[in-house]
């Protein structure tokens, strides 16, 4: 079989960009993840200081996770909370 120099210099530069384009990749995922690591670090920050406040941080984080819901989904989950409450005597 015939060495062909054509052939072997397109497959240096298909595998060329491909490793430039596999980089590309690697290194804005690091950089997504390093910006990631920051705002959660940020987030403690804000919780930590919250605390030191007085504010009950677990009762803020649900209150966090309350306003992301549909207020409809919220209501009829309460309605429900409440109905089980009453039927154990708890409310």
């Amino acid at each position: 079989m015939k060495h062909d120099p054509d052939f072997q210099n397109a497959a240096d530069r298909v595998y060329n960009v491909a490793a430039d384009e596999l980089r590309q990749f690697v290194e804005q995922f690091e950089s997504l993840e390093a910006e990631k690591k920051d705002i959660a670090d940020q987030q403690k920050d804000v919780m930590s200081e919250a605390k030191a406040r007085g504010y009950d941080t677990k009762v803020l984080k649900k209150l966090i996770a309350l306003r992301k819901r549909d207020k409809d989904d919220v209501a009829e989950e309460e309605a429900i909370l409440d109905l089980y409450k009453s039927a154990l005597g708890m409310g």
